[in-house]
């Protein structure tokens, strides 16, 4: 569909009137970037995204995220069964479009921080019909996926749990005020032995059982959590590297799964991404037609 001049030109004005209410704090440079972003997200993404009939996912991580989708065959196993795989990096890779090439631009996520203290400050965003910040953005897809990186495991005191779990809970009422989307948790990596101890990785864990349980998720039928820590942890609590990145998933110190993980999680995760999916659907009685065969012959 294409867009009549005189909304073409509101959509500018907006962006430029909204550009300090999306929470940016850059300056020169990277305030005129923040600026063109913007702009390319108004005219081209929206209007990318009305032609895909609801099956639009995006998913916000990092680096672990980025060597699954690449690694584990992630986006080309959804794309087969017929969702529009989006995934978002770092701000400065910005958005990837569903055939694997790069956007050219980014929804500016807020200091660029996934940890649960940014997640927070994202979700506590307006949401705007038109993607003129980083939640309204990621609001333009029906399925948004997220997810902390590995350092939101070191999790050293019961107070830190805690705020975790409230940081959590005041996202989810924001997802509660949009049914007509499917909000997906995914659970942290697990760290590296070397980055961690027993103490802070046992909390880790707690923390993802937590988000797994009904207290999280009973009465909220459009969340749902992946819980990506269990399936790279060591899962024997008799181990002394108990809930620590398993042993065959590590190279040395790093904390990043290596590529043997992501081809084995890879298509585990992007398996759960489907069900996940179809079972909002069939729920809500919204899948998109020609879709559900494919969903199910994808499982």
């Amino acid at each position: 569909m294409k867009y009549k001049m005189p909304v073409i030109l509101l959509g500018l004005g907006v962006a430029a009137v909204l550009l300090v209410l999306g929470g940016l704090s850059l300056r020169g440079r990277g305030i005129r970037m923040a600026a063109e972003h913007r702009v390319q997200a108004l005219l081209e993404h929206r209007r990318t995204l009305e032609s895909q009939a609801g099956t639009s996912v995006v998913f916000l991580h990092h680096s672990v995220g980025h060597n699954l989708i690449r690694q584990g065959m992630v986006r080309e196993k959804l794309t087969g069964a017929g969702l529009q795989f989006w995934d978002h990096d770092y701000n400065y890779e910005g958005l990837i479009r569903p055939d694997g090439t790069r956007a050219g631009y980014s929804y500016g996520i807020p200091d660029d921080n996934t940890d649960p203290n940014g997640l927070v400050k994202l979700f506590s965003q307006r949401v705007y019909d038109w993607p003129v910040n980083a939640l309204s953005g990621l609001m333009q897809h029906q399925v948004i996926l997220f997810k902390s990186c590995y350092p939101a495991s070191n999790i050293t005191s019961d107070e830190q749990l805690e705020q975790y779990r409230a940081w959590y809970l005041g996202m989810r009422d924001m997802m509660d005020r949009h049914l007509d989307h499917l909000f997906i948790v995914v659970t942290s990596p697990p760290l590296n032995p070397s980055e961690t101890t027993p103490e802070a990785a046992a909390r880790a864990r707690e923390f993802a059982n937590w988000l797994q349980s009904d207290s999280f998720l009973q009465g909220h039928p459009n969340v749902r959590t992946i819980d990506l820590f269990g399936l790279l942890s060591e899962g024997d609590a008799t181990s002394p590297t108990a809930n620590m990145l398993r042993a065959e998933y590590r190279t040395g110190d790093d904390s990043h799964p290596n590529e043997q993980a992501n081809q084995e999680v890879g298509p585990v995760f992007a398996d759960l991404i489907l069900e996940a999916v179809q079972s909002y659907w069939t729920a809500w009685d919204t899948i998109p037609s020609g879709v559900g065969s494919r969903l199910t012959s994808a499982n």
